[in-house]
């Protein structure tokens, strides 16, 4: 293959971090999760909580908060 031809290499894309340290607070001594870890991943597997939903984006299991009775 001629070299006019070659591609050169693709550009390496930054990818955001998942910043865990924003799950956790710090009171009295002890750390606290503020999140929920997933049921079926297990600890270190949080579930993002979303309007309608609760979801885990790696099993994508899936929580819906009962409807409110009126």
């Amino acid at each position: 293959m001629p070299k006019e031809e070659r591609q050169g290499k693709k550009k390496k894309k930054n990818k955001k971090t998942s910043e865990k340290w924003k799950h956790y607070s710090a009171g009295s001594g002890k750390l606290e999760r503020t999140k929920k870890f997933c049921p079926r991943c297990g600890p270190g597997v949080f579930l993002a909580k979303h309007q309608n939903r609760i979801f885990c984006g790696k099993c994508h299991y899936t929580e819906y908060p009962n409807p409110k009775e009126s």
